[in-house]
């Protein structure tokens, strides 16, 4: 996730300048709340389904799947509602002065649609690797990595999409994990 940004990062400051990459900035709490959610249901899950699978336990293995993908879903909705609605707020409390809170607004309202799927993604990977197949998730998580990059060269740089073309690239690149 963090190369994400760090692409983000490049290709907004080539063209959007300082301001959209101090809002890229400001906007990352929310992406790290995201991540953490993440990281604690797609770990979770992927730890309850080995030590079940472990057990001989294959059907009882099989609900922490459904539950940690269930879980990231629903708090990735309520994460992405939360956050259209208390989006300005949330980034002046983040720090943003008032001339960068547009650029975080356009940007942060893609990635929190974007939200749900993200997570889905993200934690399905964990989930993956779990189930005996890590070459295979990495190959999936580089692929979205590269997409972001390609996108984002076209969204912001060719298309002129700016904010909105690097979130719709992190997005869509993410989900392809």
């Amino acid at each position: 996730i963090s190369l994400y940004n760090i692409v983000d990062q490049f290709f907004i400051g080539q063209t959007v300048g300082h301001l959209g990459n101090a809002a890229t900035n400001v906007s990352f709490p929310i992406t790290t709340l995201c991540l953490a959610v993440t990281l604690a249901f797609g770990i979770g899950g992927a730890s309850g389904f080995n030590l079940n699978l472990a057990a001989g336990e294959k059907k009882k293995a099989m609900y922490f799947v459904g539950n940690s993908m269930t879980m990231l879903v629903i708090i990735g909705i309520v994460i992405a509602i939360i956050g259209e609605i208390f989006l300005s707020p949330i980034l002046v409390l983040f720090g943003s002065p008032k001339n960068v809170l547009p650029y975080g607004i356009e940007y942060m309202r893609v990635i929190l649609i974007g939200a749900p799927f993200v997570m889905m993604a993200n934690g399905g990977a964990h989930l993956v690797r779990a189930d005996g197949s890590p070459w295979y998730s990495m190959v999936v998580n580089l692929s979205g990595a590269i997409a972001n990059v390609i996108l984002d060269y076209f969204f912001v740089m060719k298309f002129g999409w700016g904010m909105t073309g690097a979130a719709v690239a992190t997005v869509i690149g993410q989900v392809l994990n």
